[in-house]
């Protein structure tokens, strides 16, 4: 057999043997658990809770990693162009990965086949909100306003084609009312532009603020949700409201970049849903404010698809806006 044959036939068996090997000795060393937005932010906040109790399971050290910037985009390029090992896996934040993925302007070094959705985490339901001491009482105050005067009323949300970007634009269609839209860099900017007064509303999440609803510094209008939120229950839901249409929300979930092999997906799934299952997370995550809801499998990516599908119109919706 000639030299090149026998080298390439060589190679071709240990690559054949390196998955089930790499499965074999998961994990061997550290896990890099790769986060695209800033420390101490609600997606943060949660991974580290994540990480700290994951790494019991998995029986390594998860390293929260950091790599913020651009909405999100600069940390999810860097989780899609990882080795697909098992050793670097990151937070996917939905539908903000989504609308990345679907505007033409961002050209995204990635798209959505470019991940394995492992386990949900978290889904943190939208709220609106005002100033405490604002004038708009309930839902209907605000967008009668905004009905009244199309364009004047204005809205912050945390980033262009956010899920509070979204979540506006859903409001608009439902309540045929046209309020105007500011985006922030985040939740501290949107805090200081309403405190401020500078704007009238924010578009922001159940998380980010519920402390400061409960102590009465802002008042909570609507959680655009299905259901009331646990962690505020005296503010109603759109559904209750007559909006079933406006539903929006943050979900957060561990994903590995594309073509990590099966058997380590199946090992880091099981690992970290049974951080997410335990009475230590509930404990932990109910004291910052963020909803459990795990998903894996079938059904995690069946959700991760659905949320892609859903988001075009609106992400389309948006690009014409701008």
């Amino acid at each position: 057999m000639p030299i090149r044959r026998r080298t390439l036939l060589a190679a071709s068996a240990a690559t054949a043997l390196a998955g089930p090997a790499l499965a074999q000795n998961y994990p061997r060393r550290a896990v890099q658990l790769i986060v695209a937005f800033p420390a101490g932010g609600s997606t943060d906040v949660g991974a580290r809770i994540l990480a700290s109790l994951a790494e019991k399971e998995l029986g390594q050290t998860i390293t929260v990693v950091n790599k913020a910037g651009a909405g999100g985009q600069i940390g999810f390029t860097d989780i899609a162009r990882a080795r697909p090992d098992g050793y670097t896996l990151g937070f996917l934040n939905l539908p903000g990965l989504n609308t990345i993925i679907l505007d033409p302007e961002r050209k995204a070094a990635f798209n959505i086949d470019s991940f394995i959705p492992v386990v949900n985490q978290v889904l943190d339901p939208g709220l609106i909100w005002v100033k405490g001491d604002s004038p708009y009482k309930t839902l209907a105050d605000l967008t009668d306003a905004a009905k009244k005067a199309p364009g004047k009323i204005s809205a912050c949300t945390t980033g262009i084609l956010s899920d509070d970007h979204l979540a506006v634009l859903m409001v608009n269609e439902a309540a045929k009312c046209e309020f105007r839209i500011v985006h922030t860099d985040g939740g501290a900017q949107q805090l200081t532009a309403v405190m401020g007064g500078h704007v009238e509303c924010a578009f922001d999440n159940v998380g980010s603020v519920f402390k400061r609803v409960l102590s009465g510094e802002i008042r909570g209008l609507a959680v655009t949700d299905n259901e009331r939120s646990k962690f505020l229950p005296d503010v109603p839901c759109t559904k209750e409201l007559g909006m079933p249409t406006v539903i929006s929300s943050s979900t957060r979930g561990v994903g590995a970049p594309k073509g990590t092999p099966a058997d380590v997906v199946k090992i880091v799934e099981t690992a970290f849903l049974k951080a997410i299952d335990s009475p230590e997370m509930k404990q932990k995550m109910d004291a910052v404010g963020l909803a459990l809801k795990p998903m894996v499998g079938a059904a995690y990516a069946k959700y991760y698809a659905d949320t892609q599908a859903l988001s075009k119109k609106y992400t389309e919706w948006a690009l014409k806006q701008r």
